[in-house]
């Protein structure tokens, strides 16, 4: 078993100084000698073949049951060094890739009830868990770094700003407010931002029974309900018109198989001289399937969309495309900023869940393709 894992790790591992122990006590070193050393150890058997016949989904398990152990370095530094090769999946996995990319369209298959449960699976948790590590507003998308130093607080401010100035809202320059969709309106912070301070009428929708409850109760607290109302419903069964459609973090749980119907329906929702602003994570590369880690335990019948994938859909259902704007750098700082927040109360999470629970959240936002990836 040793020299299998010895073989196969070494024709993948070409950059980086990486050293692994196997849980029969056997140390080999791979890579170019290069950055910061990094150790890990194999506490058994299970985890060894899970990695050699499963990577992309064993050694996120492994991590999290132990099996997996990070002994010099962080788990950041791992994943660094592994999506830091020339491919990102070992070559003996590449086949295992190519029938998930086949796969992919039953696994976004995601009608209401099926949306309505992977919505729950990832939102309707704890609701101290997301107070541990998101800013004051839960704001729980890409952040709008202005400058070098900014807390995460301003930053997630910035963005509701950069969102309203995108949107063309303004509080007072309208005779009328603009009648505003929020699509996946998460918490209500940028839909109460845009009715205080943007002067619209604002309507958001989600599917999360934990979000509509807290986003209707802020509504209250601000003296704002009739100005900002949050209903539990999807998107597809929205039958009205507004001036303006926002939708922040909710477009990667939509899945491939359903773009065209979501921008169609987007473009039947809107005035003909209506401004929609999408603002979601996209990936460099061209089109792919979802890591079968985070599908498993953190965005079930979720996809990161690529533009060849967008664009297309959103020509057809006739609307036109006047701005793109990648935020990549930004969002990188906002994973940087989650990552420290939940390690600095990684105690408070384990009381709330279990240690596998926190190495789950410790293990998402490392991820160097994440970090490359672009919000549109």
């Amino acid at each position: 078993m040793d020299r299998l894992l010895r073989l196969l790790l070494e024709t993948f591992i070409r950059r980086g100084n990486f050293r692994v122990t196997t849980s029969r006590g056997t140390t080999f070193t791979f890579g170019d000698g290069t950055g910061q050393p990094v150790s890990v150890r194999f506490a058994s058997r299970a985890a060894e073949w899970g990695i050699l016949l499963d990577p992309e989904l064993k050694f996120g398990e492994s991590y999290m049951d132990g099996s997996f152990v990070v002994e010099q370095g962080s788990i950041a530094d791992v994943l660094a060094i592994c999506l830091g090769q020339k491919t990102e999946v070992p070559h003996w996995a590449r086949l295992q890739g190519f029938l998930r990319f086949l796969y992919r369209r039953f696994e976004q298959f995601n009608p209401r009830t099926r949306s309505r449960r992977n919505v729950a699976h990832h939102y309707d948790l704890d609701g101290r868990l997301y107070s541990l590590f998101l800013d004051a507003d839960r704001q729980y998308s890409c952040a709008y770094f202005e400058r070098p130093g900014q807390s995460l607080d301003d930053a997630q401010l910035a963005k509701k700003r950069h969102l309203a100035a995108k949107l063309r809202l303004s509080a007072g320059n309208a005779q009328r407010a603009p009648r505003l969709l929020d699509i996946g309106c998460g918490w209500g912070g940028l839909g109460l931002y845009l009715a205080d301070f943007g002067g619209a009428d604002v309507t958001g929708v989600t599917l999360s029974q934990e979000q509509h409850a807290i986003a209707n109760a802020r509504a209250a607290e601000r003296g704002l309900s009739t100005r900002a109302r949050f209903n539990l419903q999807d998107y597809r069964d929205i039958d009205d018109r507004f001036d303006r459609i926002v939708s922040v973090g909710m477009f990667e749980h939509v899945g491939v198989n359903h773009y065209e119907t979501f921008f169609k329906k987007s473009a039947k929702l809107l005035a003909d001289d209506g401004v929609m602003v999408l603002h979601s994570i996209g990936r460099s590369e061209g089109p792919s399937n979802t890591n079968p880690w985070i599908s498993k335990y953190i965005f079930p019948g979720g996809y990161i969309p690529s533009l060849s994938e967008v664009l297309p859909k959103i020509e057809k259902a006739g609307l036109l495309v006047t701005d793109i704007e990648i935020l990549r750098l930004h969002y990188a700082e906002t994973l940087k900023a989650w990552r420290e927040r939940f390690l600095a109360h990684r105690e408070e999470v384990e009381r709330i869940y279990d240690q596998s629970f926190a190495a789950c959240g410790n293990s998402i936002w490392p991820r160097p393709k994440w970090r490359s990836a672009s919000r549109i």
